[in-house]
């Protein structure tokens, strides 16, 4: 549900706020826990927003109509005297303020003044931050649409062209670009950037899948299926996964499911992806998502995941996990660096089994994404940051080390190296996987504003209950989607 105008009244209020004070010259306390998010590493995006980008040259010759902002010096676009910027950052990605307080570090004139959200927040409570008196400078953004819609982002093509952004891939940016009108995403203005760029997959706790006799990561689905029933005949937790309100994990077995059958019946996750850019007529109704869902729903039938999912939220789950309850689960490369930092050698990382063995395969990938205030005071100084993310070499190293991701930007720039064997060199080798396969998908539940609150997570939190069937949760899920894009 969207949050009540007592709950977003308060949050507007900074003593009511997740609010950290980063002057960066204090000790900040800042959560190692990384909250579960829909911003996913895009190696290469799916063909479908590619196609888009270059059918619509106007995507790059948009940078006319933006006002041109000064030249690309630290200088000019953050000044030389003391400033603070305003940041809106997710509840639990560390990786965010690590970069902000090397900026800092290397930048003293610049301080920052960081309020982190839960997920639940940013995408239901941004329009009102961003239309507020005291707009962040820069804000995480898992959805574009409706603040594209409402004028509250910054048109960032002028960047584009002051930073040379056209140095970067074309198909990395694409998934950043959104028409005027709020859809389609894949054509437009720019309005926005990655600081990193995920991949989702499966995590595994070695020692309990060496009990269950996996030597390697299994080559089909029908072999994680025989994983699956071999641990619980063992007695082990097959999957560890959260699923409490406003945080429907369940939410990523079903879209690598998704992927197995759409790539199983149309050689490609591009249906998907459509649904997920809002494109015209696509459907999450279709025949290879019904097979999807009913292989999820035999998984639960099957007491593959632990009974109180529905109660989990991800912070309990990476918990239980690292104290050794479950086998599998289900989650993304943000985990890399603390699996690699924490508990080395204990986990590994595979990606989602195809139906066939040699297949493609496909899993949910796509820059961390962060936009500017249309008001922001320093406008020019978050977009310097952003650039400064992407291309200086310290802030990528970080990027690679402390947070298991890709840092994108330009590809002639080196990524830092990784240790082989380690999980980070995992999930990075897993990206060249997807690339060829060309099986990027975006992320489900940032299809609409509202479409992981309203529609996906009481979906399968209500198929995990056994309230709904697999066809209702496909009627269900597209009806929340097509009244959120219907909407005035």
């Amino acid at each position: 549900m969207a949050a009540l105008p007592s709950e977003s009244a308060r949050r507007l209020t900074p003593s009511a706020t997740n609010k950290e004070d980063m002057t960066l010259n204090a000790a900040t306390n800042n959560p190692r826990r990384r909250r579960v998010s829909a911003a996913l590493r895009a190696p290469a995006v799916a063909t479908l927003l590619a196609a888009a980008f270059a059918a619509n040259p106007s995507v790059t010759s948009v940078a006319s109509a933006a006002p041109s902002p000064a030249p690309a010096s630290f200088a000019t676009n953050c000044g030389t005297k003391p400033i603070t910027m305003l940041g809106y950052f997710e509840t639990g990605f560390p990786d965010a303020i690590d970069l902000a307080k090397l900026f800092t570090k290397q930048h003293p004139n610049v301080k920052w003044d960081v309020r982190q959200e839960p997920f639940a927040a940013l995408t239901q409570d941004a329009p009102l931050w961003m239309s507020g008196p005291n707009a962040p400078d820069l804000i995480r953004i898992p959805t574009w649409s409706g603040l594209v819609k409402d004028h509250l982002l910054k048109n960032m093509d002028g960047y584009y062209k002051t930073f040379g952004w056209d140095k970067f891939p074309a198909s990395d940016l694409a998934q950043l670009r959104v028409a005027p009108s709020g859809t389609p995403t894949g054509v437009g203005p720019l309005w926005g950037m990655g600081i990193n760029y995920s991949m989702t997959g499966v995590f595994y706790n070695k020692a309990l899948a060496a009990k269950i006799g996996m030597t390697s990561a299994p080559k089909t689905l029908a072999q994680f299926d025989a994983l699956l029933a071999k641990a619980k005949s063992d007695g082990l937790l097959p999957v560890e996964q959260f699923n409490s309100a406003g945080n429907g994990g369940l939410i990523f077995p079903l879209q690598y499911l998704m992927a197995d059958y759409n790539i199983a019946s149309s050689g490609s996750v591009g249906a998907i992806n459509k649904w997920v850019f809002d494109q015209p007529k696509a459907t999450f109704n279709t025949p290879a998502n019904l097979k999807a869902v009913e292989h999820l729903d035999q998984w639960i039938k099957d007491g593959y995941f632990n009974s109180d999912a529905n109660a989990v939220p991800y912070e309990t789950m990476m918990s239980r996990f690292e104290h050794g309850q479950g086998v599998f689960i289900f989650d993304g490369d943000w985990e890399s660096g603390n699996f690699d930092s924490h508990f080395p050698g204990k986990y590994g990382f595979f990606l989602f089994p195809p139906l066939t063995a040699g297949g493609k395969q496909g899993a949910m990938s796509a820059p961390l994404t962060y936009g500017i205030s249309a008001t922001a005071k320093y406008a020019n100084c978050a977009a310097y940051f952003l650039n400064w993310v992407a291309t200086n070499p310290a802030a990528r190293e970080l990027n690679v080390v402390q947070g298991g991701s890709n840092p994108g930007g330009p590809p002639n720039l080196p990524i830092a190296p990784v240790k082989p064997g380690t999980v980070t060199a995992q999930t990075l080798a897993a990206g060249n996987v997807i690339a060829k396969d060309d099986g990027a998908m975006g992320f489900i539940a940032n299809a609409t504003g509202s479409i992981d609150a309203e529609g996906l997570t009481p979906a399968v939190q209500k198929l995990f209950a056994g309230q709904e069937t697999p066809t209702q949760l496909l009627q269900a899920v597209q009806a929340a989607y097509k009244q959120e894009l219907s909407a005035p």
